[in-house]
Order: structure tokens, then C-alpha cells, then sequence
């Protein structure tokens, strides 16, 4: 058994866990932390520090799912994240901090790679869109099981903004949408991104993906929809995952 630590930082809590990479799954407690708020690069560290300390065990690399675009390890956006990260290696000030070499990558390919190697996504090949639906939007690109990374889909304009402003799990419940007027604007979403990637498949991933079967018979799509396999932990293995590849 080979245990990758995985961290996922998310609008309300940062999640973390050992991950069994060989098996794709996480072995033990996945624990998690409150987000800070605001939640710079100072206040952010301390709570990723006190997570991994909770986990000991393996010395590699540590992978670490961002709400952001992430490029050579620097951030470069902040939709949904204190704005003073962007312009900070993310990467180096994990390794700083954690003592070890860090991976970071976009939240949302972290929970596409987890899907694609060990969930929904398995053995798929074709075109597929990860979208995962929370405080925001996010997606994640693949064909035939290679990434296309940082795709950030969920900025797309409709209906005159960001869709994820419009169609994300967080408006529906800021707006109170019942699972038929939110699933009216996830359709919407879905057929512009079939209009512009002709995918195969779309995997629907998120915290709401948890009641996905109150809603899955009111989605329409010319697309494969499938529930993604790891619900809330998809960030955690996909950002593990990520990290063992660069470690070898």
C-alpha cells in the first residue's frame, strides 16, 4: 500500500486525507478544517499545516486541490478565494510550510482525475466533462483520459454572467430553487457545453451530487450523465493521485 497525502481547499473547509494510490481510495478518517475567512496565504497555511500534522505517515509529496487556475504551481486566478493569492507560487509556500515537496492543481482536475482513474470515469475514453457543482462551477477536461487542464467552464457566459453565478449548487440555495427550476439552468449549461465540446460524457460531482437521484430524472442531455463515484472526497484522491504521478 502506498499512502499519498491529499488536501482539498474549498470555499467552506479544507479536507485532507491519506490516500491509498494503489487502490484509489482514501484509507482512514478524512478530516477537514474550517476555511478561513478571509483566507490569505497566511491565514490559509497554518490550517493546511495543522491537517497534515493530524495525518502523519508518508514523507513525499503532497498533493493539494485549489479553487483556482494553477500554473507551474503559481495562482493565477481567485474566483473563489482571497484575491491576494494570485501572482503566489502556491506550491513553494506549501513546501515551505509543510516541510516537503507540494503539488497543487485545480480543485475541479483534481476531482476529474480521481473520477477518470478510479470513479465514474473509469475506462472511458471520448470526450468528458468533470463539472462539479458548489460555491461554484468548476470542470475538468479529458480525452481519452488525458487532461486538458484549467479549463474553468464554469466562467462561460450565460444569460449575461458567469454561468456559475447563475447555476452553481450555492445559488440554488441562496434563491431557494427547487430541484426543477435548478435543474432547468443546469440543462441550459449542460447543452452549451455539449454545443461547444460535443462530449461523451459529463460526471456530476459536487456536494449536491449527494442527492443526485432527487434530481437526475429531470437533466437532459444528448451526453452520458453519470453521478460521480467519490462525492466530497473526489478533490482529496485526485489531488493524491496528482501527486504520486510527479513523485514516480
Amino acid at each position: 500500500m502506498t499512502l499519498v497525502l491529499g488536501l482539498d481547499v474549498g470555499g467552506s473547509s479544507v479536507k485532507a486525507g491519506l490516500v491509498d494510490v494503489q487502490a484509489g481510495r482514501v484509507s482512514g478518517e478524512l478530516i477537514s478544517a474550517a476555511t478561513p475567512r478571509p483566507s490569505p496565504p497566511a491565514a490559509l497555511m497554518p490550517v493546511i499545516a495543522g491537517l497534515a500534522a493530524r495525518l502523519p505517515g508518508p514523507s513525499g509529496t503532497v498533493g493539494i486541490a485549489f479553487p483556482s487556475v494553477i500554473k507551474h504551481g503559481i495562482v493565477r486566478t481567485a474566483a473563489n478565494i482571497d484575491p491576494t493569492w494570485i501572482g503566489t507560487d502556491g506550491a513553494a509556500l506549501a513546501a515551505r510550510t509543510l516541510g516537503r515537496p507540494a503539488l497543487l492543481l485545480n480543485d475541479a482536475d483534481a476531482a476529474g482525475v480521481a473520477e477518470m482513474r478510479w470513479g465514474a470515469g473509469r475506462g472511458v475514453s471520448g470526450i468528458v466533462i468533470m463539472v462539479t457543482l458548489g460555491t461554484g462551477i468548476g470542470t475538468a477536461l479529458f480525452c481519452d483520459g488525458r487532461l486538458f487542464p484549467n479549463t474553468e467552464l464554469g466562467h462561460i457566459e450565460l444569460r449575461g454572467m458567469d454561468v456559475e453565478k447563475w447555476a452553481s449548487a450555492h445559488v440554488r440555495t441562496v434563491e431557494r430553487l427547487d430541484f426543477p427550476a435548478w435543474s432547468a439552468r443546469v440543462n441550459e449549461y449542460l447543452q452549451r457545453l455539449h454545443d461547444l465540446f460535443w462530449p461523451d460524457m459529463f460526471i456530476l460531482g459536487g456536494a449536491v451530487s449527494e442527492r443526485f437521484e432527487e434530481f437526475a430524472p429531470l437533466l437532459r442531455s444528448p451526453a452520458v450523465l453519470l453521478r460521480a463515484h467519490f462525492a466530497g472526497q473526489a478533490g482529496v484522491v485526485g489531488a493524491a493521485l496528482a501527486a504520486a504521478e510527479v513523485s514516480g
